[in-house]
């Protein structure tokens, strides 16, 4: 067993404190930080490279904690100090293991279906709104998440655990351009005459008079100023989300999750 004790800040420590702070070094080295044990045992699941095990007390370990260590006998852990440990932690009681792990990014090649469902965001700018579309994707059989705009980063801690760990059942791209976005678009028109259906409080069209179906694309407009101007110019239609009471929106996840049941109940 590769295991390795941390009583003081060490250059080891700074590492995993950087791939949860920073963006940047993330996306690099295509490396994660993982928090809570569901989140955990989804990404052990879904068979990602475990390249830390972090840990309190390795005597003080659950049977499943133990036998995650058994599991990954190979993989580097790393017992820390209480005061390490909990200043790593993001949860005021932190869980009993974290860890980090090898992801590479998908690209449009890897997203390839007759009949697509997929959700583009556009500039998510809120961890948890992502996270749980992400989750909601997941548990309605989208194909694909697609992400344009400077916009909250898809692997920041916070997105995972509102995902539940479902962001590593999900295939999600990053898109660099509206151009790039334009060719897959038309590509998939040609193709399979997949629809582009928006989303606004002021569409034209009522979600219950409209039955989204498969092939399609749903965009999601960012929380605060919705969806962009030129996206709207694609769209082949805009829906809205009936609703009575005093408010006119909902929030986004929530949106969206309606969005993608009405398309799972129609068959996706």
């Amino acid at each position: 067993m590769n295991e390795l004790f941390i009583n003081t800040e060490n250059a080891e420590y700074q590492i995993i404190q950087s791939l949860k702070l920073n963006r940047v070094k993330r996306n690099k080295s295509h490396e994660i930080f993982i928090e809570g044990i569901e989140c955990i045992k989804q990404a052990i699941n879904s068979n990602i490279e475990i390249t830390r095990i972090i840990i309190k007390n390795i005597n003080t370990l659950s049977n499943w904690g133990e036998n995650v260590i058994e599991q990954y006998k190979d993989v580097k852990i790393i017992e820390m100090s209480d005061k390490l440990y909990s200043e790593l932690a993001e949860k005021a009681e932190p869980s009993e293991m974290l860890v980090t792990a090898k992801i590479m990014p998908n690209t449009l090649d890897d997203i390839y279906t007759e009949n697509p469902f997929f959700i583009l965001f556009d500039r998510p700018s809120d961890y948890g709104n992502l996270g749980s579309i992400i989750r909601s994707a997941n548990a309605f059989n989208a194909d694909g998440i697609f992400i344009i705009g400077h916009g909250v980063d898809i692997y920041e801690p916070k997105v995972i655990r509102a995902s539940l760990g479902s962001i590593f059942f999900t295939k999600i791209v990053t898109i660099e351009s509206m151009e790039i976005l334009l060719e897959f678009i038309k590509a998939q028109k040609m193709k399979n005459n997949m629809k582009v259906i928006g989303t606004d409080s002021i569409g034209t069209v009522s979600v219950k008079d409209s039955k989204i179906n498969r092939p399609v694309m749903v965009i999601i407009g960012n929380e605060a100023k919705g969806m962009s101007v030129r996206l709207k110019e694609i769209c082949d239609e805009i829906v809205k989300i009936p609703m009575h009471g005093n408010v006119n929106s909902l929030n986004v996840s929530c949106a969206a999750s309606i969005i993608m049941w009405e398309i799972y109940k129609n068959g996706g």
